[in-house]
């Protein structure tokens, strides 16, 4: 419910994953040259993948492990998965996974929101003790700003646009994120309408 999303925390971490279970597949198959361009959640609880597996490599992906085949003009592919323990270790604590890429040396960067500090130090917790060597880049509270909105409309936004949803293409679509809130995409919609409404008549009030 969005209730237990009162206090969210937007965090970025690096993690060493040697268990990415994607790139291990392609590996498995002979491809090299590896790279995740981007992990995410879905709402069916999988991970998908962006995998750039390169120009002359992204034609050999059997079509079985694609999602949404080929992204035009690149040589990336989506893949989905039952996800690694790092993934599946975020998406454990009620959190959803917003993006990832792959830097060196078998880091991965990880954005994600939870709903709570705990949530968070459970994350940090069981990474740790599994034995991943984590590096917290970032990690920052939802605030209430100026009240022009109400606290549920600004934490709806926040958490909205930190999960992506204003990006083109957007990372997460209403469907999605009114999922992991639990609420319906129908109320979701209808409380970022009146947001808007709201930001609207205050940023045109001398005309109104």
């Amino acid at each position: 419910m969005v209730d237990g999303w009162r206090e969210p925390y937007h965090v970025v971490i690096e993690v060493e994953n040697k268990q990415c279970k994607m790139v291990r597949k392609l590996a498995s198959l002979g491809f090299k040259h590896l790279k995740v361009v981007d992990v995410r959640s879905s709402s069916s609880g999988s991970v998908r993948h962006l995998m750039d597996v390169g120009e002359d490599q992204a034609h050999k992906v059997p079509k079985e492990l694609t999602t949404k085949g080929h992204v035009e003009g690149k040589s990336s592919v989506w893949m989905e998965s039952e996800g690694c323990e790092v993934c599946n270790t975020i998406l454990s604590h009620d959190a959803f996974l917003v993006s990832g890429k792959s830097m060196q040396n078998n880091i991965i960067t990880y954005s994600f929101m939870v709903p709570t500090f705990e949530a968070y130090q459970g994350i940090i917790g069981n990474l740790e003790k599994s034995g991943h060597k984590v590096n917290v880049r970032k990690i920052g509270k939802f605030e209430q700003q100026i009240g022009i909105l109400t606290e549920n409309q600004e934490r709806i936004f926040w958490l909205a646009l930190k999960s992506g949803f204003f990006e083109y293409p957007r990372q997460i679509g209403m469907a999605e994120l009114a999922g992991k809130l639990g609420i319906s995409a129908a109320t979701l919609s209808e409380i970022m309408r009146r947001g808007t409404r709201r930001l609207l008549e205050h940023y045109f009030k001398r005309e109104l």
